[in-house]
């Protein structure tokens, strides 16, 4: 075998390597869309980093939680929990507005549904990919603090719910697994996130 033949089957060993790679991260994206996908998240923000403002902040973040135990009993996919949230808007509203008053605060509290990004976040256990989600945010005061963020469907951060719902509940076999077993995804987790930050980055151009 002479020289030109190595070359030419050591370049298509590192293409197919390449081509193998490429087409497993995109699947491993492919499945990280469907859990985006399949999610809806809690994201209130504190109106600054003092400790008042991020103790009220947990308190807000309490009293909804309570107030959405019966909130996606009849829910079963995204779409249907994002519904669920928007009839109940004006009720999580008012929620959050009697607990800044009450804890003798005059802030402004805004609560409402809509895109956020979020890196990827690792909970006790499962880990979530980076990206855009579907998301109830509760905006208090100029929402310049530290925020708070969970998972609001299925709801396992919702405390009646926590002991019965799984994240898997919504999510195939294989996105299960990924969520699940993160530590075997770690590189590809990292990928997305790098991938993720530069397209959210992006897209505030083309706007």
């Amino acid at each position: 075998m002479n020289k030109q033949n190595i070359k030419d089957i050591r370049m298509a060993i590192t293409f197919g390597l390449i081509f193998s790679l490429v087409l497993c991260f995109v699947r491993f994206d492919a499945d990280c869309e469907q859990i985006r996908g399949s999610v809806l998240r809690l994201h209130v923000l504190a109106n600054s980093d003092s400790d008042e403002d991020q103790t009220l902040k947990l308190t807000v973040r309490d009293k909804l939680l309570v107030e959405a135990d019966s909130l996606f009993t009849d829910t079963s996919t995204e779409e249907e929990a994002i519904c669920a949230a928007k009839d109940n808007l004006p009720q999580l509203q008012q929620v959050a507005e009697e607990v800044i008053l009450e804890n003798g605060y005059d802030y402004g509290v805004t609560v409402e549904i809509g895109e956020a990004y979020f890196n990827t976040r690792v909970y006790d256990t499962f880990t979530l990919p980076a990206g855009n989600y579907e998301a109830v945010r509760v905006l208090i005061g100029e929402a310049k603090g530290k925020n708070w963020w969970c998972v609001m469907f299925p709801p396992v951060c919702v405390p009646a719910a926590m002991a019965d719902t799984n994240i898997g509940d919504v999510l195939d076999e294989n996105q299960t697994d990924i969520v699940e077993n993160s530590n075997s995804y770690e590189i590809r987790f990292k990928t997305v996130e790098v991938f993720e930050k530069a397209k959210n980055y992006l897209s505030k151009f083309f706007k």
